[in-house]
């Protein structure tokens, strides 16, 4: 079977992204997002082929709002069978996995070990693996880890210096984040260069909600910014990124818990925390323009903590063939990416200030000054990498 009907399910813990997609030929037939699963007020967002939403009923879990979906793919015609496949977003395959897998009880094994490591995200992928297997017993289905191109780290990048028994036997290393998106990036960066994935080193910059840089060179990752878990690197939304672990000791003597610390830092951080107006930068670039000190202070202080990372990632490569950004910041905000490289000038790294605020949409495009190493502006498209990956381990097809 060569053309596929794939779905693609991204679980997270109170909600479910589904997509129902073609592969190889990538075209997006439906698409829904759940949200507040588990709650009094779950509801159903239908973005595609049209715009609609429901509630669903009171305390529904991913299992019903799976039903939810297929039932209106399948009111619209658009889904009468089976699916040839199911493609899972994974957050964390520890070093069980350096590839995407197809799914057996082993993997699910693996998947539900690695759950100590990402409690938040990983009970919730496997909620999603269960229920699509539920309904389909017998349809081959992949995971997709966040972790696995990570695998490739060097021992210095990935080790912390700690006692070596917390490697040994609780598994404390630095595993990465957002794998799947780096190495579509990856892809679409060598496209553009003109050359081989394998042959290109590029750092990589995902800025959203979440967010991450990786250092990419000869098509394998070798360091990134992300560590044990998703909380470390860069300043985020709600997250605050690297602290001094010291700080953790200091609030605990004032009398704060260590579940009040973690929802702080996880929660209450980052450039909500910082600016005290919003984890969004949109609204937060807004609100700089309007003269809000705290917004420009946020902003100023993710710049410069994005700088100082991709200053710290080429210490990794021998070469860099381009400087990526990507995600929802990254390809649309002209204000971050001019400040992030106002603070990179000694690397040679100008942008063009035109191509800078009008970057073409939907493909990639070079926003640095003639002459100087290339910066690009990259869409990520995480769901169809897990297509892709889909449709190559239920077919037997070899890695792009």
């Amino acid at each position: 079977m060569d053309q596929q009907h794939l779905l693609i399910i991204n679980a997270g813990s109170s909600s479910l992204k589904l997509t129902l997609a073609t592969a190889p030929d990538y075209r997006i037939l439906a698409a829904f997002l759940a949200e507040r699963l588990g709650t009094d007020t779950p509801t159903l967002n239908q973005k595609a082929p049209q715009n609609a939403s429901e509630s669903l009923a009171a305390g529904s879990g991913h299992h019903e709002a799976l039903e939810a979906c297929l039932a209106r793919l399948n009111d619209q015609g658009l889904l009468t069978r089976a699916p040839d496949a199911v493609g899972h977003r994974v957050v964390h395959g520890g070093e069980a996995f350096t590839d995407s897998a197809l799914i057996d009880d082993q993997v699910t094994a693996a998947i539900d070990a690695c759950s100590t490591l990402a409690p938040l995200h990983n009970p919730a992928n496997l909620a999603g693996i269960r229920a699509t297997q539920a309904l389909y017993p017998d349809c081959p289905q992949v995971a997709v880890f966040d972790t696995a191109f990570h695998q490739s780290l060097p021992e210095a990048a990935y080790h912390y210096a700690v006692p070596r028994a917390l490697y040994r036997d609780h598994g404390v290393r630095r595993y990465g984040f957002h794998g799947t998106s780096h190495r579509w990036i990856l892809q679409q960066a060598a496209g553009w260069l003109e050359q081989p994935a394998e042959g290109t080193s590029i750092i990589s910059a995902h800025l959203g909600n979440g967010c991450s840089v990786t250092a990419v060179r000869d098509g394998r990752s070798v360091d990134t910014s992300m560590g044990l878990t998703p909380l470390e690197g860069l300043v985020m939304g709600t997250r605050s990124g690297d602290v001094d672990p010291g700080l953790f000791d200091f609030l605990l003597r004032r009398g704060y818990g260590a579940e009040a610390i973690h929802d702080m830092l996880n929660r209450e951080s980052g450039l909500l925390g910082l600016s005290g107006v919003s984890h969004d930068m949109r609204t937060l670039t807004e609100a700089a323009e309007d003269g809000h000190e705290q917004a420009d202070l946020a902003v100023n202080v993710f710049c410069f903590r994005l700088a100082r990372y991709i200053g710290a990632m080429m210490a990794s490569l021998d070469r860099l063939d381009a400087l990526v950004f990507t995600g929802g910041i990254g390809e649309n905000s002209p204000l971050v990416r001019q400040r992030t490289l106002a603070h990179l000038g000694i690397f040679g790294l100008t942008l063009d200030g035109d191509s800078n605020r009008h970057p073409e949409p939907a493909e990639a495009a070079g926003i640095h000054a003639s002459g100087t190493p290339p910066v690009l502006v990259i869409p990520t498209d995480e769901e169809q990498m897990i297509a892709l990956d889909t449709h190559r381990l239920t077919t037997g097809r070899r890695s792009p």
